[in-house]
């Protein structure tokens, strides 16, 4: 089901859109701040976004620019804000439409579509690792060693996941924290992190001085590097 994330403080209006979504067929996930669209955004992978400009603590805009440091799904700004200044300068930041409130349900639901055709193709990202004895199946969210499941918590496995679709890139400390925290929460820290990788290398037999598996990239972040091709 395509997934679309409503980030909107008016909780009222937030509702409205949800129902009338649900109605149209898609799986709602909602957000009333720009730090909690960037937490959903990367824990849900919605399929578009719904951004309201007005927002408290940071606006829309700091959303949109953020949301842009890491995904290329499709935005189209909801406000009041009429201006052509505004209009601009979200197009230019990489909002794909721009609807100003009050509008019309139907012609709302009919962007929303439109922007979904035009959505990007997802690059493809790895469902299974084979390395050596160990074997990674994102799809069926199971992971061995030698043919006996490798138990991990869900914030294990979710760092798991998010290292093996980097395809190699960097994964900066911020954007790990950010998606392993839960919404409304505060980011890990660095020292947590270091947690974190290191219950998941004892536990998938990567050893700490020789790594296979991650890489650590002192005050930068983390690096999959498992030499393996990934199949599936």
């Amino acid at each position: 089901m395509t997934k679309v994330l409503v980030v909107e403080d008016d909780a009222p209006l937030r509702r409205t859109l949800a129902a009338s979504l649900g109605t149209n067929g898609y799986d709602v996930v909602e957000a009333a701040t720009a730090e909690e669209s960037i937490v959903r955004a990367r824990h849900d992978e919605p399929d578009l976004v719904l951004l309201d400009l007005t927002l408290p603590y940071a606006d829309g805009h700091a959303a949109l620019n953020d949301l842009r440091g890491f995904s290329d799904v499709p935005v189209v700004i909801l406000t009041v804000r009429e201006g052509r200044e505004d209009k601009v300068a979200a197009l230019d930041a990489g909002a794909d439409d721009y609807v100003v409130k009050p509008f019309d349900d139907e012609e709302l639901m009919a962007r929303v579509r439109a922007a979904l055709r035009r959505r990007p193709q997802p690059a493809y990202a790895p469902t299974r690792v084979d390395h050596g004895d160990l074997v990674i199946d994102l799809e069926h969210e199971l992971v061995t060693r030698a043919g006996r499941p490798v138990h991990l918590t869900p914030t294990e496995y979710r760092f798991l996941r998010l290292l093996v679709q980097s395809d190699g890139r960097l994964l900066r400390y911020r954007e790990v924290a950010e998606a392993l925290g839960e919404p409304g929460s505060e980011p890990a820290s660095e020292a947590t992190l270091r947690v974190y990788v290191a219950r998941l290398r004892k536990k998938l037999g990567d050893a700490v001085g020789e790594p296979k598996l991650v890489e650590t990239l002192h005050g930068l972040g983390y690096r999959w590097i498992a030499s393996d091709s990934p199949a599936g």
